[in-house]
């Protein structure tokens, strides 16, 4: 049975990198060695390894790193902290605009 596995990396510069792989001590050594001079982590080496999740399906594996990577540094935190029960109030939308976070007065219907 295949294994994949979503991870994370602080680089240097303390932001994060997130990416999919079948091999994580291998897809970590190449971050480190700066293999592809064109990656994002070339740059921003040293980089540390600081979030594993595994699946067995490659479609759970992508659609998760698509996520994660559309997350805020807050929620990667979180994430790397494990602190999964914080992660649904990160989720809520914070925006005055969101109609259950306008003012009352904004949130009635006009007669």
């Amino acid at each position: 049975m295949e294994r994949y596995f979503v991870y994370m990396l602080r680089c240097s510069d303390e932001t994060y990198y997130v990416g999919m792989t079948n091999d994580v001590e291998k897809r970590v050594a190449q971050h480190q060695e700066g293999w592809d001079p064109k990656a994002y982590t070339h740059n921003r080496r040293p980089v540390k390894l600081v979030y594993v999740a595994e699946f067995s399906e490659v479609t759970d594996a992508i659609a998760f790193e698509k996520q994660v990577k559309g997350w805020g540094r807050e929620k990667k935190e979180v994430l790397i902290r494990r602190e999964y029960e914080k992660l649904p109030e990160l989720s809520s939308c914070k925006n005055e605009t969101h109609f259950s976070n306008a003012p009352k007065q904004r949130r009635s219907k006009s007669s």
